[in-house]
């Protein structure tokens, strides 16, 4: 007779936890703002403690750098590194579009005139239905011109602008929040306990200990990686005879893109042979353009190969401490859920699972063969 009420009491429960829950989700996605601050403060925190952590280590006598220099430090050298990245890029990207965007698309069409043909005698050969109608020259012409259309820059530019207007809005409250994360690196995961049930405490302070040793060297990986393939892209453009900015440009591109996945280095060398098209219509195109599209071929699979023979296996493997076919699973599940954002923010979610998975369910086989390694 008294388990009515006590069934009764249970359903209550569960529909109160769901009800609270859905309410702490629409709260969560109504601050979403304020909660994407506080992640992008936490990452330049964890990309920023080496820094901390090597300044607490100056001593002379009894004196120290107090912590709250050591973080002011910290956070100077950070925007200090943003700053020089704009200072550096920017001017050279806006003279590169403005380039671009002065291009006569018929001077680019007549030059690859022969080859276009060519295309085109080989596509009516082979009687494909999608070309059959289409004059290949005039098909690249019409692409050509849409892509070389001051309106795209204006816009691109107008983006840009808009884009800058809210970072520096949200500057302030970033630099704000990394601040007081770099001077108590604790002040996070205070803030995370305030929703943990107090007999959890313990295993999620030594949950959070992990993470964030593990991303602080994803995060410091990613970004030396970016700055090696900028640096070893450039130096190949250069020796392969490509102007210094658009080596630089190219550089940038390839760089940049190489962060997603697969599809990011094929991107940026798609979009560099582009920039050596365009930027080279003065070459006879077999004797001269073909062979330096040729040698920028090259640059780019050789730099990829270093890429994924030294620099991933240095960052996926060795600093998230995962076997190269989870970490290609887990990017492919990644993708497959949410594109290349998904592709993205894989590792790193990841990473935080199997730390959590290892405090909490490491009585399960698969929990303990995914995890034995960190």
């Amino acid at each position: 007779m008294e388990t009515q009420p006590e069934t009764r009491r249970g359903t209550g429960r569960y529909i109160a936890l769901a009800i609270g829950g859905a309410i702490i989700l629409l709260i969560l996605w109504y601050l979403r703002a304020i909660i994407f601050y506080i992640l992008v403060s936490f990452v330049l925190s964890l990309v920023g403690r080496p820094v901390v952590e090597l300044l607490d280590k100056v001593r002379h006598g009894n004196i120290t750098v107090p912590r709250w220099i050591s973080a002011l430090i910290g956070v100077l050298l950070l925007w200090g590194a943003v700053l020089l990245f704009f200072r550096v890029f920017v001017p050279i990207v806006a003279y590169q579009a403005s380039e671009l965007a002065n291009i006569n698309a018929d001077a680019v069409v007549k030059n690859l005139d022969e080859p276009l043909r060519q295309i085109e005698i080989f596509m009516l050969r082979y009687e494909l239905d999608a070309f059959r109608d289409v004059s290949i020259p005039e098909f690249f012409s019409q692409r050509l011109n849409s892509i070389l259309n001051i309106d795209f820059f204006t816009n691109i530019f107008r983006s840009v602008a808009t884009l800058l207007g809210n970072i520096f809005i949200a500057a302030f409250a970033i630099t704000f929040m990394t601040f007081f994360f770099l001077k108590d690196d604790r002040l996070f995961l205070e803030g995370l306990l305030i929703f943990v049930p107090t007999s959890h405490e313990r295993a999620v302070r030594h949950v959070m200990s992990s993470i964030k040793y593990l991303l602080m060297r994803y995060f410091i990986g990613i970004i030396l990686q970016i700055t090696f393939i900028i640096i070893l892209i450039t130096i190949g453009m250069l020796l392969v005879g490509i102007k210094f900015n658009n080596a630089l440009v190219i550089g940038l591109l390839v760089g940049v893109f190489n962060v997603i996945p697969y599809i990011g280095p094929v991107i940026g060398a798609t979009l560099g042979i582009f920039i050596g098209i365009v930027t080279h219509l003065d070459l006879s195109f077999y004797s001269e353009l073909l062979p330096l599209l040729g040698l920028m071929l090259i640059v780019f699979i050789c730099v990829q190969l270093i890429d994924n023979m030294i620099f991933q296996p240095l960052i996926y493997a060795s600093s998230v401490h995962a076997h190269p076919m989870e970490i290609f699973l887990v990017l492919m599940i990644g993708g497959t859920a949410a594109g290349i954002i998904g592709m993205f923010l894989a590792i790193p979610t990841y990473t935080v699972i199997r730390v959590f998975a290892k405090e909490f369910f490491n009585n399960f086989k698969l929990v303990k063969r995914l995890t034995e390694k960190i």
